[in-house]
């Protein structure tokens, strides 16, 4: 930026510097429009009732000036019923309604807390009725603005008492430094929590606003400071706390969708973790699950019935069935016998293998290290559980996932279009069928929902034409540009 002449001198003021200012940086703005931005902004009269604002404290600052009483907004309402009683001429009317504005009351208000210096919150007196063998209380105030509290409780299964669960880094709980894990919560506004529900208590803090008041007895265990998350990590899935039955509070869930970039703040609580968007200017961070807990739901999950896909790829699998007239041998398929094809399953040499129609079928480890050793990339058509295995060091895979458009569009598009389908036992090319249709989305539904988050890549085949354009593109960006991968790789 460049350096600005003050023209009058060290003395010159914050606001003849901002009305200079425009001025000033006019030979070096390119554009009318820019000239006009800084124009607009820095004529603003918000901003010069401001700097006008600034530059009387900052000269009266210089005095250390004596406030002439300390009881201004008191003066204010003596004055104003004292007026009340005198007969009403214009003048009066105008000073009542002066001293009746909200404005004008809380400026004497905020003028008789700075001339007593009396900054610090008015807590409310200890209670009285403490035995003096109960357990150590803290009385503890928070301001409640529109965020939450940042903090989630639950029920001792023991005990019976309900205690802070979980604190959110970044949140108002965890910035006040006044309450940690283990806290066990007695009254919030008065109002005892002893016997009450985890539901019940956030409730009574939900209604409640402004300043909160908890009764607290500390817990024992002593905390580790935190530290700040530094591990970002990219999202595989969508997520929305709302629609999640396990999350221990759907308000402190951060939603977030595939591909967004999340910074791990916490991963004390092994099932829940506590993260924040990249770049996200705001400190609380939010629920997420865990890598492990996410993994296991998908695990758990009931399976669906996966139908076979058509083969519409050419892919070199091996295969026990007979060779058909118009296939070579190492072509479409390496055909093998039975016996040697059961050997090499025991002996691990499948990335992948299955039966159909009481025939083998499958894709060789050993092919596919070919294939690398030489420095090519090797081009596999797999079956979706077969990604996770593949997702190793070695092999590296960028999986893309070819997705079938609506049944609409493949009603128009494939009309006239034929397939050799894995249902006829002589190859024969034939017209695509609605019951293909219906094949091709079923599958790729639950090919999706179940294994969605493996994917690097969706591209929906609907124009023949700009899907492989689509795929070249992607090729191209994986030779000249950064990518994600899993941690692990990084580990092995």
């Amino acid at each position: 930026m460049p350096a600005l002449s003050t023209g009058s001198g060290s003395d010159t003021g914050l606001y003849e510097l901002l009305t200079a200012l425009p001025a000033q940086l006019q030979p070096h703005v390119d554009s009318q429009e820019d000239l006009t931005f800084l124009w607009d902004m820095f004529g603003e009269k918000c901003l010069h009732s401001l700097v006008k604002i600034h530059e009387k404290l900052h000269y009266y600052e210089k005095q250390s000036p004596v406030p002439i009483l300390h009881g201004a907004a008191a003066l204010a309402s003596d004055l104003a019923e004292e007026l009340q009683n005198k007969p009403l001429n214009s003048e009066i009317r105008e000073l009542l309604k002066l001293l009746s504005k909200p404005n004008v009351k809380a400026l004497l208000s905020v003028h008789d807390t700075v001339a007593q210096k009396n900054y610090d919150p008015v807590l409310p007196p200890m209670p009285e009725d403490i035995d003096d063998e109960e357990d150590s209380v803290k009385i503890i105030r928070l301001v409640k603005n529109r965020e939450p509290l940042g903090a989630t409780i639950k029920k001792d299964e023991q005990t019976g008492a309900i205690v802070v669960a979980r604190i959110m880094r970044g949140g108002a709980a965890d910035r006040s430094g006044l309450i940690h894990v283990g806290d066990e919560l007695r009254e919030v506004n008065g109002i005892p929590v002893e016997d009450k529900r985890p539901e019940e208590v956030i409730q009574i803090l939900a209604q409640s606003q402004g300043a909160i008041t908890f009764k607290i007895i500390p817990s024992i265990k002593e905390e580790t400071p935190p530290t700040e998350g530094k591990m970002f990590i990219k999202a595989l899935f969508d997520y929305d706390p709302n629609e999640d039955k396990a999350i221990p509070c759907k308000e402190a869930g951060l939603s977030f969708r595939k591909g967004d970039i999340l910074q791990i703040m916490s991963q004390d609580d092994a099932t829940w973790w506590q993260a924040k968007h990249e770049g996200d200017a705001r400190p609380r961070a939010g629920l997420i699950p865990s890598k492990h807990f996410q993994e296991r739901r998908l695990a758990l999950r009931r399976p669906e019935v996966l139908v076979q896909p058509l083969k519409v790829s050419n892919r070199k699998s091996y295969t026990t069935r007979a060779r058909r007239s118009q296939e070579s041998d190492g072509v479409e398929y390496i055909f093998i016998s039975k016996h040697l094809f059961e050997t090499d399953v025991q002996n691990n040499k499948f990335i992948e293998y299955g039966e159909y129609k009481n025939n083998y079928y499958g894709t060789s480890i050993d092919s596919v290290r070919s294939v690398l050793a030489k420095n090519k990339v090797c081009l596999l058509d797999v079956q979706p559980h077969t990604v996770k295995h593949l997702r190793t060091l070695e092999f590296k895979p960028y999986v893309i996932f070819i997705k079938p458009p609506s049944i609409e569009r493949l009603r128009e598009t494939r009309k006239n279009a034929k397939i050799i389908s894995s249902r006829d036992d002589q190859g024969a090319a034939k017209p695509f069928t609605e019951e293909d249709f219906q094949e091709m989305i079923k599958s790729a539904q639950i090919m999706e929902s179940q294994y969605g988050h493996l994917f690097d890549k969706i591209i929906i085949n609907d124009d023949l034409t700009m899907a492989f354009k689509e795929l070249k593109t992607t090729f191209d960006k994986l030779e000249t540009e950064t990518h994600w991968v899993p941690v692990s790789w990084l580990h092995s």
